[in-house]
């Protein structure tokens, strides 16, 4: 397991140079990855997909996915060659975030027919099956929600999948299925979601002969980052708030030794400038952590 380190990225039409520039910054720094969302009902977000797209060719070494793709607006099929093609342009750079469909409601109104959850599921976990049977080595076949025809897979290795998953259903596909899981609702180590969830993925995962540790937990976790230290970096429900780069290298660093952590996206919350707490970011925080999990176990790195 590698300790992933990335950001979330604005993704509002308006701010496609910030966009642009934190994505070249982060690159230059050694981030792992960046994410945007997938809201294509909204008029002024940018599309999940063309945005990707765009960064991971102005960007090196910066991985890139959408957190997380809404399945049911992006048929499991065509997915797995918009993966392919986003992989092979990037060298492998391509991740595909991916959950089960949330706001229904919303999803509708682009004219995609209503799915019970249960059928939602169903659909998320056939869809991580057939984007490898559509990669390299795959042997696609059709599946209940995605009676496919006579395809080939692509010549291109199947990527890095991490899941958005909540309900038991789910996250038990998530342990079948994923390679990685990000938690809902941004939950971290310390909640009662993770407490109640991860079991799930593990449980799921020895089932059908893989390891818990095949599932890599990366955390979607908003905080400010503050210029100097605060009084209290949790509220008072246990959540993490932020503080001074100090406060989070040793928040995370313990996150990573002691529970299991192996990936965060950082979201940048408080009134300091977004640019300026992603170099906080990329420029102190994500050194110091890297250097205290080399010091203690060398092999996360």
């Amino acid at each position: 397991m590698t300790v992933k380190f990335g950001y979330g990225s604005p993704d509002h039409v308006r701010d496609v140079d910030a966009i642009l520039r934190l994505a070249e910054q982060a690159d230059r720094d050694g981030l792992d990855h960046v994410s945007l969302s997938d809201h294509p009902y909204v008029a002024d977000l940018l599309d999940g997909y063309a945005a990707v797209g765009f960064l991971l060719g102005r960007t090196e070494r910066l991985s890139a996915f959408v957190n997380v793709t809404n399945l049911p607006l992006r048929p499991a099929p065509v997915l797995a060659r918009t993966a392919s093609a986003l992989s092979a342009l990037s060298g492998g750079r391509f991740i595909l975030g991916i959950g089960a469909g949330g706001a229904m409601d919303r999803i509708t109104t682009m004219g995609v027919p209503a799915q019970r959850p249960a059928e939602q599921v169903e659909a998320f976990e056939e869809a991580m099956q057939l984007v490898r049977a559509l990669s390299a080595g795959g042997d696609p076949a059709p599946t209940k929600h995605y009676p496919i025809g006579a395809l080939k897979a692509a010549a291109v290795p199947a990527p890095l999948i991490w899941t958005g998953s909540n309900g038991p259903k789910s996250l038990a596909a998530t342990g079948r299925q994923a390679d990685g899981w990000i938690p809902g609702r941004a939950a971290d180590w310390l909640s009662d979601r993770y407490r109640w969830s991860r079991p799930i993925i593990d449980e799921a995962a020895l089932a059908v002969g893989r390891k818990p540790s095949d599932v890599a937990t990366i955390y979607n976790f908003p905080g400010a980052i503050t210029a100097t230290p605060v009084r209290r970096t949790r509220d008072d429900e246990g959540r993490w708030i932020g503080g001074s780069p100090a406060q989070w290298i040793e928040e995370l660093t313990d996150a990573v030794l002691n529970h299991g952590a192996a990936g965060f996206t950082l979201f940048p919350r408080g009134s300091d400038p977004y640019d300026v707490q992603v170099a906080r970011w990329s420029q102190e925080i994500v050194p110091a952590v890297r250097a205290g999990i080399n010091r203690e176990s060398p092999a996360l790195l």
